[in-house]
């Protein structure tokens, strides 16, 4: 090969190996490049784990820090709690889940009298065992081993219950154990033994209370007998001295004696209610009763009253509304007596009237009774309207004074009807008068109701004839109701210009000035209208029945009056028009008196009974002589044969010998009460196959002795003192078939 050849291969060689020179460092110079940038990244990923490391390192000084500042705060809450365990005086322990104690306070261990081995590490049942064999714990009627088994039976339950016992010194420690989620209980040892004696100390006043209470309820039950024993000898003769022939000023005497008597009987009841009120021991005793006609009762009790006084007593009772209820009617009756007695007190002029409506309860069988009583009276000042039902309240002032009262009537009438979950009320305006008003709730009786009648087409046209406004208001809404067209005229110079040949029945008042009713029938049958039905409305019938103008009257209503008896005249004077002569329109001549206020007719006392039927015989065990008079005068006219017990065992004799047919039985008499002589007389029944009726006289009132008497075989309760007709009432109630009539029929004259 040529040296130019050679050189040329050298040189390209050379070439060669200087591009691949530069090649390499072109890829060392790429390469130095990305390691200087990866050594930059590099660099700073080893500053910024620099700043992490510090940043760790000051969170865990931090960390530590807080974890000394807490492990610090723990040990002094575990220091201040532990002290304040230490520091109750009731006894605190933990015990683990074996039963082994972890830890007690001081009040706990010094329970334990010293017993060195009462110590953190001791087990539950070593406790029992030393409480017991050291005498710490009055294991009561348990025996030792007993009460220890009771205990530990207890500490295995998951919730045991809170246990009492009575340590050696005689104090009480309530035991609370709480079991927690992983065995461990705590123990809390209570000292109660202030509070078992203030419970004993409670308890024993209690006791002491009751026994206050049972010796008031004994004193005043008798106190109510030693107070009625001698008013039924007043009241009993003051009643006789009325059937005796006496002069005017005697009369008086007599009638102040009774008024009084009985003033001071309502003031006994008075007192007896309140305290049975006070002593939660009254009660309600529900039964089916007419509303209607217990409100007409209580109207009957204090009409003589209001008729002293010139009072009008009118009752609104609404025509539609039902008058069978359920409810206990001997209390409904005293708040009625209670607020329509005090409206006649407290009304010297005008009238008292007592409204009656009610609404059906929505969805329920009761009915809404709202009864009303308005008076004309001194009213009440509006500053004393809320004091009126306060106990022993009576407003004072001079227009009051005069008017006597022990001042719980009202409150009582307050607590009865609040007792059938009822509401009271009242309003008033002094100088004009009052209205008080209750509302009651009650069921009403699954029986018929009476129903209003259809009305006679001859009697659709009415007049009414009265000077008192309310009562024709009364009138014209009643009548109205029934379908009539009503007239209403406040004279009987008024009655006669509007009465004329269309006029079917005309209804006027007995007593009115100028010309009174009886006057006013005779004036019409004068006139063009002689045959109009003529019904008198009186207070008093027995003085209208002895006027000779009475004889133009179809119609006789005493006042106030039952709508029942309203609808038994309409109807018997619808029966004298069908009667009547078709020709010449005269009423029958049985007419007059026929439809009058319908009083049973007696039989004429005297005379002899009839000769097959003997007189009924009658037993009264009485130990209280003057109580034998007033029941021997009460009962001188009956045709019976009477005898008298002075005691129970006299009774009991007598009823061997005698052979009652009744018994009135005196519950309080030396030797041999009334329930031990009946109880005695019911064991010789059993033996004769009989049973005589035994009625209980009694002079107690509190409430349970009605109970308490006829549980012991008694049939009635009667409470002194005792009233004529009542006694007469019952003796023909018990009278047997074949004994003669109480009052024997008269023998004809030949």
């Amino acid at each position: 090969m040529s040296l130019a050849n050679k050189l040329a291969e050298e040189r390209r060689a050379r070439l060669a190996a200087e591009r691949l020179l530069e090649l390499k460092q072109a890829e060392l110079s790429a390469a130095n490049r990305k390691l200087g940038r990866h050594a930059l990244a590099l660099t700073r990923q080893i500053g910024e784990t620099r700043a992490e490391v510090a940043t760790v390192r000051d969170e865990n000084a931090r960390v530590k820090s807080d974890l000394t500042v807490a492990h610090e705060k723990i040990q002094i809450a575990e220091r201040r709690l532990w002290l304040s365990i230490q520091a109750i005086e009731d006894g605190f322990a933990f015990f683990d889940a074996d039963g082994l104690m972890i830890a007690a306070n001081a009040a706990y261990i010094s329970a334990f009298d010293g017993l060195e081995e009462v110590a953190p590490g001791v087990s539950y049942a070593r406790i029992l065992q030393l409480l017991t064999d050291e005498g710490l714990v009055d294991t009561g009627e348990l025996s030792p081993a007993g009460w220890r088994t009771m205990m530990s039976e207890r500490w295995q339950l998951a919730s045991p219950e809170p246990v009492v016992v009575r340590w050696w010194n005689g104090e009480f420690i309530r035991l609370i154990d709480q079991r927690g989620h992983d065995g461990d209980m705590v123990s809390l040892a209570l000292n109660i033994t202030d509070s078992v004696r203030h419970e004993a100390e409670l308890e024993g006043a209690r006791e002491k209370a009751e026994m206050a209470n049972r010796a008031k309820s004994t004193f005043l039950a008798n106190m109510s007998h030693e107070i009625r024993t001698p008013m039924n000898g007043v009241v009993g003769m003051a009643e006789l001295l009325f059937d005796t022939d006496m002069n005017e000023e005697q009369r008086l005497y007599a009638k102040t004696i009774k008024s009084s008597a009985e003033a001071l009987l309502v003031i006994i009841n008075d007192v007896l209610d309140y305290s049975k009120i006070e002593a939660e021991k009254l009660q309600l005793h529900p039964e089916s009763f007419d509303l209607e006609r217990c409100i007409h009762e209580v109207v009957m009790l204090l009409q003589p009253t209001a008729r002293d006084k010139g009072l009008a007593l009118l009752v609104d009772y609404d025509l539609f509304l039902p008058t069978l209820f359920i409810g206990d009617p001997g209390r409904i009756r005293q708040i009625l007596t209670n607020l329509v007695g005090n409206a006649v007190k407290f009304t010297t002029e005008g009238h008292v009237l007592i409204r009656v409506t009610g609404v059906s309860e929505t969805g329920q069988p009761g009915c809404a009774v709202h009864v009303v009583i308005e008076d004309t009276g001194i009213g009440i000042a509006e500053d004393k309207v809320d004091y009126v039902f306060g106990e022993f309240n009576q407003v004072n002032g001079e227009s009051s004074r005069e008017f006597e009262g022990t001042g719980l009537g009202l409150a009582i009438t307050r607590r009865l009807i609040e007792m059938m979950e009822g509401s009271v009320w009242v309003e008033s305006t002094e100088g004009e008068g009052s209205c008080f008003g209750f509302r009651l709730v009650l069921p009403m009786d699954e029986g018929e109701q009476p129903a209003p009648p259809v009305l006679h087409p001859a009697l659709r046209r009415v007049l009414v004839v009265d000077e008192r406004q309310v009562h024709r208001q009364i009138l014209a809404k009643q009548l109205g109701q029934l379908g009539a067209e009503v007239t209403l005229c406040d004279s009987g110079a008024e009655a006669l210009e509007k009465v004329d040949v269309q006029t079917g029945l005309v209804v006027s008042a007995h007593n009115m000035p100028d010309m009174d009713g009886l006057e006013l029938a005779e004036a019409l049958r004068l006139r063009n209208v002689p045959q109009v039905p003529f019904l008198l409305l009186s207070g008093n019938p027995t003085f209208a029945q002895s006027d000779p103008a009475y004889r133009h009257v179809q119609g006789l209503l005493q006042e106030p009056y039952p709508r029942s008896d309203l609808f038994g005249r309409l109807a018997a004077i619808a029966a004298l028009l069908d009667a009547r002569d078709p020709v010449t329109g005269e009423l029958p001549a049985a007419a007059i008196g026929a439809t009058t206020s319908g009083a049973v007719d007696l039989v004429p006392r005297g005379g002899r009974a009839p000769h097959d039927q003997r007189p009924m015989r009658v037993l009264a065990a009485e130990d209280n002589l003057t109580n034998q008079l007033v029941f021997r005068k009460m009962t001188k006219d009956l045709a019976i044969e009477l005898a008298f017990a002075s005691n129970g065992i006299e009774a009991v004799d007598l009823y061997g010998a005698f052979q009652p047919d009744l018994i009135f039985m005196d519950i309080s008499m030396p030797g041999m009460d009334g329930r031990e002589a009946t109880r005695e007389i019911r064991r010789l029944e059993k033996r004769l196959g009989t049973q005589v009726p035994i009625i209980a006289l009694t002079a107690h009132a509190m409430e349970g002795e009605a109970e308490d008497i006829l549980s012991a075989g008694l049939d009635r309760f009667m409470t002194k003192p005792l009233r004529k007709a009542l006694i007469r009432d019952r003796i023909e109630e018990f009278r047997p078939v074949g004994t003669c009539p109480l009052e024997p029929v008269q023998e004809a004259e030949s």
